[in-house]
């Protein structure tokens, strides 16, 4: 009786639309979850954006921005200590060297002064680069006083320390961005 009682309650829940999986947002063909964890804390997704590359916005990759509470305000995500989370799924194939190659751009740019104090944290960063496939994705987890974990395609490579990373690697999305519609779009405008 009891095994009837919760197949009747769950096929009615699944009728109402109501299941346990969380919500999800979609951008360009690619899902994420509405919500995810980190350090125990619940965080909300805030917006996804697209990567577009060449004179011809090419798309990448799309990101998801997960933060404790939303934002439309840039320097909020560079340099609050709160934790976060950047997922990246990527919408076509990028060789290891354009992906070293980007961000070593892209940390010169938003480091300043920092980057040559930052250069060994950014070579281990370099170092976990691999081939992406399209599918594949990146995770850059941010909890303060541990640091940065990066997830490569499933995998985690480690945990870079420092508020200062963290302050610089946030900025290669919110402060001078690959693209507008990247920041845009994580910061919850549309994403596109």
């Amino acid at each position: 009786m009891k095994r009837l009682a919760v197949m009747v309650a769950t096929v009615g829940l699944v009728a109402l639309g109501m299941t346990t999986s969380a919500a999800a947002a979609e951008c360009a063909g690619v899902s994420m979850p509405d919500k995810a964890e980190v350090g125990g804390k619940s965080l909300v997704l805030n917006g996804m954006g697209i990567r577009e590359a060449t004179i011809f916005s090419v798309n990448v990759y799309v990101a998801g921005l997960y933060v404790p509470s939303k934002t439309s305000k840039a320097s909020e995500v560079i340099s609050s200590s709160v934790p976060k989370k950047l997922a990246l799924q990527f919408t076509r194939d990028v060789d290891r060297s354009k992906s070293v190659d980007a961000y070593k751009e892209s940390f010169k740019k938003n480091a300043g002064g920092k980057y040559d104090d930052l250069k060994p944290k950014i070579d281990r960063l370099l170092g976990w680069m691999t081939d992406i496939s399209n599918g594949d994705k990146m995770v850059y987890t941010y909890v303060p006083d541990k640091g940065v974990t990066v997830e490569i395609k499933g995998e985690t490579k480690g945990t870079i320390e420092g508020a200062d990373f963290a302050e610089a690697f946030f900025k290669i999305w919110f402060a001078d961005p690959p693209n507008k519609g990247l920041k845009a779009g994580l910061l919850g405008g549309k994403c596109g």
